[in-house]
């Protein structure tokens, strides 16, 4: 394999064991040089750091897109955009932060950090992984290629029908939508597979599943949820694409379809969709919580079973989001008790969170100021949960600002402050360096300010009447004084975000520079170095504890027998976690771009013709065929021996 790197000296040369094992796995796990290493490139944290920074990038699109419909929403019959517009801009804004933003931002965070927390050196699937991260950036593409060409999609991120029908929707707008969710689910689902795997099969010995750290129990959750839940929603986009392409009927009444078979099959994957967000943001919480009150989290047991909970309730009350549809009463009695039950394991993990903090002695330092905020924002998004959960309260505020309000405390407090927590406590490990303390402060205090000042109004103004998704209001609404309000509060969250990205910036160059584990924490990640090498550890850990480095022994065994010379993990057993064998991980490839460009070709020219489907099947067999064909023997090279 190409590489930048020396050939190891010869052993009498050699004066340090350490120095030549490194140049070794160096030499067996580094990427590869030029264009053609870096998009050939399989390595999780490479693949991690890709989808993070991405979904940040649409991120930052989707927060100017909301920015414009609170600059048009500011007062009364402005004219800063036409409906048309903006039933485009609140669409995008809505599928790029639900499908661009949030769940690949989750996922990249943890095939970054799970293979780091269980001590292996890459996930189970290489290629795979970056297989889905390329589906994903052809999907986000596709979408602000057709937003900037005026053929954005225009009938809210949920795309109800008929009003995304080919009736009242002509032209390709809804089209392009249906493939992006084709594109970022399959790329959802590539990431819960490996991480799946990962889990199970590349733990360091003695790490059994009750010694897991609390993050990974959050994305192994996380990740079966995506796998039940995604194929709902890629089966009735698909459906919808063929109803507006090719005539079928799924969801046309008039030829013995269902409009709400739409609803169904969406919500199934829409509710879900909110706990795959949620539970890794549960995760950080615990992370960072351990390790700024400097004690174990109270009620591993309970916390874990919590999680499991939530992903299993979560998948059994996706119609609440249909209650004026015109449910019978039974129907509207569950789910109005499933919506309810959901609080129950919330509210078990917020006291053991509490009780964390009440035992703990607290180090006042950024990641913990977010975690805090969290429980503020989230509580108040759960209590207004609890109200729309119910029939008689739901009917009254349907399709308001308020339902709008309890979105974005919900998904905004439970998942991007813990987020942000996140990155202040990790970034030292990605990058080696330390995000800037008083820049920081600015950012949370200015974000927490103003996001409350933008969200919480929207809660009397869906008690006011004020309907969602209205491009503009009569002067005689009183409508104007609150939306201004939060108008405001939207500059000011804009602001804070502009300082989050001075600050990583400065600090990725001028940043106190972090060592190998700023915070005494207590997971693997921080037992290697910052960052962490192509190889993710010298030599593979062993674990004693829950607490992995808080528990080690002075003289903790770590794993041997790991060859240094080819791309070798230890595979151990699914409970305990004993080691079993030794597998060799595929290496760097072109072949997951290919098969992620045909995969491109086949959804994208399947919008304009049938014969996409020819073109691309063809595409996608040569391709496949290249990525699976068998590879030859591995060719035995007479490495220089170790010196004794």
């Amino acid at each position: 394999m190409s590489t930048a790197l020396p050939t190891p000296p010869e052993p009498a040369s050699v004066r340090d064991d350490e120095a030549w094992e490194r140049l070794h796995l160096e030499r067996t796990w580094g990427p590869k040089k030029g264009l053609i290493g870096w998009l050939s490139e399989v390595h999780h944290t490479a693949i991690a750091k890709r989808y993070i920074i991405t979904a940040f990038v649409f991120f930052l699109l989707g927060g100017v897109e909301a920015l414009l419909m609170r600059w048009q929403l500011s007062g009364p019959e402005k004219q800063v955009m036409g409906p048309d517009l903006y039933n485009q801009v609140f669409t995008m804004h809505g599928s790029t932060m639900m499908f661009l933003f949030a769940v690949p931002m989750m996922e990249g965070v943890g095939l970054y950090l799970v293979p780091l927390m269980i001590g292996t050196r890459n996930a189970a699937f290489p290629r795979l992984n970056a297989f889905g991260y390329w589906t994903y950036l052809i999907g986000g593409v596709l979408l602000y290629a057709g937003f900037l060409l005026n053929v954005g999609p225009d009938a809210g991120w949920f795309s109800y029908v008929p009003l995304a029908g080919p009736q009242y929707s002509p032209g390709k707008r809804v089209d392009i939508w249906a493939q992006m969710i084709t594109f970022t689910e399959l790329a959802g689902l590539a990431g819960a597979v490996n991480l799946i795997v990962t889990v199970f099969k590349h733990r360091a010995p003695g790490m059994s599943l009750n010694r897991m750290p609390l993050f990974v129990w959050a994305m192994l959750v996380k990740s079966f949820m995506v796998v039940f839940a995604m194929p709902a929603v890629m089966v009735a986009s698909t459906c919808l694409a063929m109803d507006r392409l090719i005539g079928t009927h799924f969801f046309n009444p008039a030829e013995g379809g269902d409009a709400l078979l739409w609803q169904h099959l969406f919500w199934f994957f829409g509710h879900p969709e909110v706990y795959i967000i949620f539970i890794p943001a549960l995760g950080m919480l615990s992370s960072i919580l351990a390790v700024f009150t400097r004690r174990q989290v109270f009620g591993y047991l309970p916390v874990v079973l919590s999680m499991v909970s939530i992903g299993f309730i979560g998948f059994g009350l996706w119609v609440h989001h249909m209650f004026a549809t015109g449910l019978p009463q039974l129907g509207q009695s569950f789910f109005t008790a499933a919506s309810l039950m959901v609080a129950l394991p919330s509210g078990v993990q917020i006291f053991c969170w509490l009780a964390t903090l009440w035992g703990g002695r607290l180090w006042m330092r950024l990641p913990l100021y977010w975690v805090l905020a969290f429980f503020a924002v989230f509580v108040t998004g759960g209590l207004t949960g609890v109200m729309l959960g119910t029939y008689s309260v739901d009917q009254q505020v349907h399709d308001t600002h308020f339902v709008v309000a309890h979105f974005h405390y919900v998904l905004i407090g439970g998942a991007v402050f813990p987020l942000f927590g996140g990155l202040y406590y990790w970034f030292p490990k990605m990058t080696g360096r330390m995000l800037g303390e008083r820049l920081g402060k600015w950012n949370f205090w200015t974000f927490f300010i103003g996001f409350n000042l933008t969200f919480f109004p929207l809660h009397f103004l869906g008690m006011m009447g004020m309907p969602r998704r209205v491009y503009t209001y009569g002067v005689d609404r009183g409508w104007q004084p609150l939306n201004l309000l939060a108008t405001a509060g939207a500059v000011i969250m804009a602001v804070s975000i502009t300082l989050l990205l001075v600050n990583i910036f400065w600090s990725l160059k001028r940043g106190e520079v972090a060592g190998d584990d700023p915070w005494g924490a207590d997971t693997l990640e921080w037992s290697t170095t910052s960052p962490p090498p192509s190889y993710n550890f010298l030599h593979l850990p062993t674990v004693r504890g829950r607490y992995a480095r808080w528990t080690a022994a002075e003289d903790q065994p770590v794993v041997t027998g790991v060859r240094s010379d080819r791309k070798e993990v230890l595979v151990t057993r699914l409970l305990d976690a004993a080691p079993d064998h030794r597998a060799e991980l595929p290496g760097p490839t072109l072949w997951p771009l290919w098969v992620a460009l045909a995969t491109g070709v086949f959804f994208i020219m399947c919008i304009f013709t049938p014969w996409g489907v020819v073109v691309g099947g063809v595409l996608l067999f040569i391709t496949l065929t290249g990525w699976f064909w068998p590879r030859p023997p591995y060719k035995e090279e007479l490495a220089p021996e170790q010196p004794s």
